[in-house]
């Protein structure tokens, strides 16, 4: 795959920016293909958890589902989606279509947000695994470059001014600086992402207690057991129809941040000393 992907095929972010700077990992991450298998693989966890707790979904329903999560007809799905006007009920009958016997309870209880929210969630995650990797290796190598050049002097800079002397390994040691701060705040916001959860169509988990005749503590059971399989330590407490854009801003916060670390490091800018 070329550098950035594909970015005709369902198997890659598409964006202008995408080809010139992107990594194909990062690409699939935010893929179509990535977002619809992802879709598909809760509404697996969802009815395997629903069945664990006394729901009527059958071992070749389950076994269906599982068979078929690559099995993504694109074509179908834009059909549908134009024709419904809803995106996640196109998605629900086109698994349905390759999933007859499963068709009935894909999706059951859960609203769309189920699958959207808590997809895009993992691909935060998954898009921050991908990252901070990364920037431990820059760091690391920037450690090697700063230990190698501890004594090369250098000019310093002040208001953009040439100062006193100082060497290029010290300069190097305030970019490691920066990037130690990024690299510790990526891992705070990665660890601290909670999944949405099954919360139902607007928080009130309305829909999963009629289903499991008011029984309360299945519901909970039930939130529990998919955040789990999702891989996730939490859900969050209370939601609305979303999880709350905060957690956006705080991603977006530290990335801008990083952005920023990396402009100063390595776009020829001068930094005071």
């Amino acid at each position: 795959m070329a550098a950035g992907g594909d970015h005709g095929s369902p198997d890659s972010y598409r964006s202008p920016l995408a080809s010139r700077y992107a990594s194909p990992e990062m690409c699939f991450v935010f893929s179509d293909r990535y977002k619809f298998r992802t879709w598909r693989q809760l509404w697996l966890w969802l009815a395997e958890a629903e069945q664990t707790l006394g729901l009527p979904i059958t071992d070749e329903q389950i076994q269906e589902m599982k068979s078929n999560l690559e099995n993504i007809d694109f074509k179908m799905a834009a059909e549908e989606e134009k024709r419904l006007r809803h995106d996640v009920m196109a998605h629900v009958h086109t698994f349905g279509h390759c999933c007859p016997k499963a068709a009935g309870i894909i999706h059951l209880g859960a609203t769309s947000c189920y699958v959207g929210d808590n997809t895009d969630l993992i691909i935060l995650r998954n898009a921050l695994d991908l990252l901070l990797p990364k920037l431990a290796r820059v760091i690391s190598r920037l450690a090697d470059f700063a230990k190698e050049r501890a004594s090369l002097p250098t000019l310093g800079f002040t208001h953009f001014q040439p100062a006193q002397l100082t060497t290029v390994g010290k300069r190097c040691c305030l970019w490691i600086q920066d990037l130690c701060m990024d690299l510790q705040n990526l891992k705070r916001v990665r660890d601290d992402l909670r999944f949405r959860g099954v919360k139902g169509t607007t928080g009130t988990q309305a829909s999963f207690l009629q289903l499991f005749e008011g029984d309360d503590h299945k519901v909970e059971q039930l939130d529990k057991m998919v955040t789990e399989k999702a891989g996730f330590k939490r859900a969050f407490i209370i939601t609305g129809q979303t999880y709350t854009r905060k957690v956006d801003i705080e991603v977006l916060s530290v990335l801008a941040s990083l952005g920023a670390s990396v402009h100063k490091s390595f776009g020829n800018r001068e930094e005071s000393e």
